[in-house]
């Protein structure tokens, strides 16, 4: 587990940034927080990193945007406005989760039980100070991947 602490947004986009370094081909993201708490901006920062084509923005109204990299998609799934799973299964996000995209979702936690086995998640709360913001990131690897001995 990775703790970070951010005292500004650009902060935050710059941590984004860092973490994009770790990323290949096939990684899903999944990140969880309170409105407001700087899942965007972490986004933003991970896709210049990435080196995604385009204006970065939460994709809250559109659900999903695309945008290229050099060799592969980097796809912003904002799930916010998603209230039921047969809202999420009509969407076909699954289809995403190849090898030829890196998906980062904002509002995993709606949506845990359909990620693959192994993902990361990024926990961003709010600090103490109106600007500070506290990161996690984890590796998740589920017990049905770790039974059977795949280990990545």
């Amino acid at each position: 587990m990775t703790s970070l602490r951010s005292h500004s947004a650009e902060e935050t986009m710059r941590f984004g940034n860092t973490f994009a370094l770790s990323l290949k081909r096939g990684d899903v993201v999944a990140f969880i927080g309170e409105l407001g708490s700087g899942k965007t901006h972490f986004i933003s920062g991970v896709c210049a990193g990435l080196g995604a084509h385009g204006h970065i923005s939460s994709p809250t109204f559109t659900i999903i945007n695309e945008y290229p990299a050099d060799g592969f998609s980097v796809v912003h799934i904002d799930l916010y406005r998603i209230v039921s799973r047969a809202d999420f299964a009509e969407l076909g996000i699954g289809e995403y989760f190849n090898d030829r995209s890196i998906c980062l979702i904002e509002w995993g936690e709606r949506i845990i039980d359909y990620l693959p086995d192994e993902y990361v998640k990024v926990k961003l709360t709010y600090g103490a100070e109106d600007s500070e913001r506290l990161i996690t990131i984890d590796q998740v690897l589920r017990e049905s991947k770790k039974a059977s001995g795949v280990v990545a």
